[in-house]
């Protein structure tokens, strides 16, 4: 079923009692800023502030200068060149002006007639302000007093014949005029100079070329629906003020100080001249991935120095070229960054970053929960999500979010209400949906990759989405009670609305209501509401209650989550932040409802200005990062796989080891299901250690089930048996398998790979409970030297790029610190060292055990005595009190029937089962290969399920 169009009228929202407009609370920025505000947006010696970007209509209509306050700007001429003229008969004389403003150098080229043109407006604007004897000019008119009533000629004497003298001449008359503050402020002036509000912006990096231009309506690349329109012969011409910049360039209404258009260079980046490309008599064509930008200039000549120019200054850029593993960005050296397992530390120091924040807050996610709390137990509403960003919008700062927009009947996590929520607490906040399935023509492909970025300095990357669920730490809690807790308190809500195809309810539209007001004093839960969750007993409904309980808290125990992420500064920070950037301008170009100003164009900071951050996340160490991406036209549009391209390339180049967690483990190719090499890498790399009789492990950590409703004791439902097929068919099932081609082995897999789960037990309402923890995580990492943390799935869906589009980072040690490695001592990086031995001292419970030694990740002690026994064991004792699944003992539907039936320890003799659960030694058990190996777990063909294409799954 097609998604509701987005340039529909929105419902009202429920979440506030404001107001309610037809389309959205906010219509339009707040434009009128007081003394302070202006204040804070005037330049500094240094430059102009960033925000400046953010005001540019405000500082219009508030008259604020150009230039920079205080600070000298100096010119000299110092070549000229010969051109021919239209006629053929005359050769004209062609100035270069070398300028300094500060900082700030660049070049400008200009004719005898400008510079008489210039004086000419100048003087016409004189004589105004002494026509209009206004009190508001006096100070204009002392200052044009100094200034000389006629432009001197420069065929008069023989002196100024000479070229010399003209320039000389040229040169003093022109910096006499920038000596007067109301001639260099003067609209002429500025657009001699080739001056605009964007010029001396810090961060944007050098001043970069500027000038008045022509441009032409279309030549966007636009994938879908919405390419009705753009063709070559319907457009119109438009005179715009054209800026280039290092990494990009744009061009805005100078009249009304609005931004029109931002294009980033790219591979694909060229700059064409000529009818040929252009169709336009001294036409130049700017290409990269989204657009055809045709812009027309007045002559041969000025078409040339254009080409030319653009081409000057992107010379220097990095995203110009193809970078490793096929990625838009390339390694960035000295990198602050930070690894982080489960989300409290996550969400704690993510919370005080955007505490940080002065400029820009930049979100993507698969699902956001506005009222999501970042620190806790919480007892007031500080820390909440939706808060946090409401605060920091009050001071000023932009807050740009996207989010996916899911198709409703398939998944409930209500993007809607996300959006309401937040664009309604200021309209300083804007909020994204994409895309629009119908005229995008994507159905099963997904936006899931998660990133927070602040000022474009700071920025997190990983597996978890600012949502419910995802808090959690360490201890993986499974009970979250207080005293007032009961079994009658709880409110269980009936199942509303559609039914998607999980079997769940989709959310039932919300009323006008205002929200509840929780009252937090006092509290000590860790996950209130909808955050405590069991997804796979019953899946989110109703999100716009998000204070009720989904599940009964004192009989249902809570599913912990386990997932990972990092931090990164710097240049990398800023790649991130280009990311968002070139996917929001994108949204801002598809959708028509973003064509309003209320959505602003966003632009890149200059890397040359990322080496001192304003802030750092404590505890954060430096390495090599590079960020990758899964990305596609309808995505971002541009293409990119340059996670599986690393996947592949570090699994290929490791030389000891490599630990695997992820929530998927579907792979091996066979070119018509599954395209994806990461099982064929693992595969080739057993077997090479195997021919050459050398040590290698391969450590693979996976949910024990999939993530979807289901009741496994009946067979799980159609979506957990499907990705447990595949799940199988990548491990052990079918010619394809890893196990399959790893048959030359026989039995000696085991000494090479080992694949698990994770299970935690605990006492609910006095009886015995077990549930796995899920595995959100998409990790790789290698040698104790290097790691890839980040959003992709290992699938086909996160991995080829054309398909959900993902982010990640590979993070490479540059430093060293001595351990060891199969028996022998060893060089490690000290970051990825601490972050294997964190996942690995969790998952083996070394932490309460000081006689298990994870320093030889390698070693046969680990991996066999310590690592495989207490996978097995726990295994075994897990299943003989709780009767767990998925297990290995049940190969088909009869024996899952005959298996449910059976009486469970934990149920006939609690004590009993109390002491066989202390020999439980971490977290750890086999992932059970054998269950359902009978079965034919793909969706059945006449199922709604079984209709779907192969790759809803894969």
């Amino acid at each position: 079923m097609a998604a509701t169009p987005e340039n529909d009228v929105e419902p009202p929202s429920q979440a506030s009692a404001a107001q309610v407009l037809d389309k959205r609370r906010f219509s339009h920025d707040l434009r009128v800023l007081d003394q302070d505000e202006i204040d804070s947006l005037l330049s500094t010696s240094d430059g102009r502030p960033f925000r400046v970007i953010h005001h540019l209509p405000e500082l219009k209509e508030e008259g604020i200068p150009f230039l920079i306050p205080g600070v000298p700007i100096t010119c000299k001429v110092d070549n000229t060149e010969r051109y021919t003229t239209r006629s053929k008969v005359h050769v004209g004389t062609l100035y270069t002006v070398i300028l300094t403003h500060g900082q700030f150098h660049w070049t400008v080229k200009r004719k005898y007639k400008n510079f008489q043109e210039l004086h000419r407006d100048l003087y016409n604007h004189r004589m105004m302000i002494h026509l209009l004897p206004l009190g508001k000019f006096a100070k204009e008119r002392q200052q044009l007093r100094a200034m000389s009533e006629e432009m001197p000629s420069l065929r008069g004497t023989e002196r100024t014949r000479r070229t010399s003298s003209k320039m000389k001449y040229l040169e003093e008359y022109l910096n006499g005029l920038l000596e007067n503050t109301f001639c260099k402020n003067d609209h002429s002036m500025l657009e001699f100079l080739s001056v605009s509000a964007l010029s001396f912006v810090q961060d944007l990096g050098p001043k970069g070329l500027e000038g008045s231009i022509f441009k032409r309506s279309g030549g966007h690349r636009i994938q879908g629906l919405n390419c009705i329109g753009h063709h070559q012969f319907c457009y119109r011409w438009s005179r715009r003020w054209l800026v280039v910049k290092d990494s990009f360039l744009m061009y805005m209404n100078r009249d009304k100080g609005n931004i029109n258009f931002v294009l980033l260079f790219d591979p694909e980046f060229t700059v064409k001249v000529g009818r040929a490309y252009t169709d336009t008599k001294y036409g130049v064509c700017i290409e990269n991935f989204t657009r055809n930008l045709v812009i027309k200039c007045s002559n041969y000549r000025q078409a040339h120095w254009w080409s030319h120019e653009i081409n000057r200054l992107a010379a220097t850029c990095n995203f110009l070229k193809v970078q490793r593993f096929d990625g838009f960005a390339p390694p960035r050296d000295n990198t602050l960054t930070k690894w982080y397992v489960n989300g409290s530390d996550y969400f704690a120091d993510l919370a005080d970053a955007l505490e940080q924040a002065k400029e820009e807050i930049f979100i993507t996610d698969w699902w956001l929960s506005p009222e999501v709390f970042l620190k806790r137990p919480a007892t007031n509403n500080v820390w909440r999500l939706d808060e946090a960003l409401k605060r920091k919008a009050e001071q000023g700062v932009k807050v740009c979010v996207m989010l996916y927009k899911e198709v409703e009947l398939a998944l409930g996590i209500n993007s809607e209400h996300s959006k309401r929520t937040l664009m309604d607490m200021h309209p300083n906040i804007k909020v994204m949906r994409h895309p629009d399935h119908v005229s995008s023509v994507v159905f099963l492909w997904a936006h899931h990759e998660k990133m927070v970025a602040i000022d474009q300095t700071v920025a997190f990357v990983g597996g978890l989405d600012l949502a419910f669920g995802r808090w959690d730490d360490s201890q993986y809690r499974l009970l979250d009670l207080d005293s007032t807790d009961t079994a009658e308190k709880v409110i269980e809500t009936e199942p509303q609305g559609e039914t998607d195809e999980n079997g769940t309810a989709g959310p039932k539209p919300s009323d006008n209501q205002t929200q509840e007001v929780v009252d937090l004093t006092g509290n000590t839960k860790l996950w209130l509401g909808k955050d405590y969750s069991n997804f796979i007993r019953k899946d989110w409904v109703q999100l716009d209650r998000p204070f009720e309980d989904n599940i009964d808290r004192t009989r249902v125990p809570r599913m912990p989550w386990r997932d990972l992420s990092a931090a990164l500064h710097g240049t990398a920070a800023r790649d991130v932040a280009r990311h968002f950037i070139q996917r929001w301008n994108f949204a801002k170009i598809f959708k028509n409802k973003y064509k309003d100003n209320f959505y602003p164009y966003l632009l890149p900071k200059s890397h040359c200005s990322a080496d001192t951050p304003s802030f750092t996340v404590p505890g954060s160490k430096k390495a090599k990062v590079q960020v990758l991406r899964s990305a596609d036209r309808w995505s971002t549009g541009t293409c990119e796989n340059s996670i599986l391209n690393a996947y592949i390339h570090t699994i290929e180049n490791s030389q000891h080891y490599i630990y695997i967690e992820n929530q998927f483990f579907i792979s091996c190719a066979d070119g018509k299901t599954i395209y994806n090499g990461i099982g064929d890498a693992i595969v080739n790399r057993i077997l090479r250690a195997y021919r050459e009789q050398k040590k290698y492990r391969v450590f693979v950590v996976i949910p024990l089930l999939p993530g979807f409703e289901g009741d496994i004791s009946t067979g799980g439902g159609i979506p957990i048996q499907a990705i447990l097929h595949f799940t199988y068919r990548t491990i052990c099932r079918g010619e394809q398998s890893i196990l399959s081609r790893l048959s030359e082995m026989e039995d000696r897999w085991t000494e090479y790979i080992t694949v698990c789960g994770l299970r935690k037990q605990a006492e609910l309402s006095q009886s015995l409970v077990t549930e796995l923890i899920y595995v959100h995580s998409k990790t790789l990492i290698a040698d104790d030297r290097c790691y890839i943390i980040g959003s992709a799935n290992i699938n086909d869906r996160s991995m080829l790029g054309s398909r959900d589009s993902e982010l990640a980072v590979f993070v490479e040690d540059e430093e060293r610190i001595p351990s060891i490695m199969g028996g022998e001592e060893y060089e490690a990086g000290p970051l990825t060292l601490a972050l294997r031995k964190e996942c690995f001292g969790v998952l083996l419970g070394a932490a309460s055990d000081p006689s298990i030694n994870i320093d030889d990740p390698i070693s046969d002690e680990l991996f066999f005595l310590v690592w495989n026994s207490s996978a097995k064991l726990n295994a075994t004792i897990y299943d003989k009190v709780f009767c767990c699944l998925p297990c290995n003992s049940v190969h088909n539907m009869q024996e899952l029937k005959e298996y449910t039936s059976n009486a469970r320890l934990c149920d006939t003799d609690p004590e009993k089962a109390r002491e066989e659960l202390k020999a439980i030694q971490g977290l750890l058990v086999h992932f059970p290969l054998k269950f359902l190996c009978e079965e034919n777990l793909l969706p059945p063909l006449g199922s709604r399920e079984g209709i779907a294409p192969v790759g809803l799954w894969t």
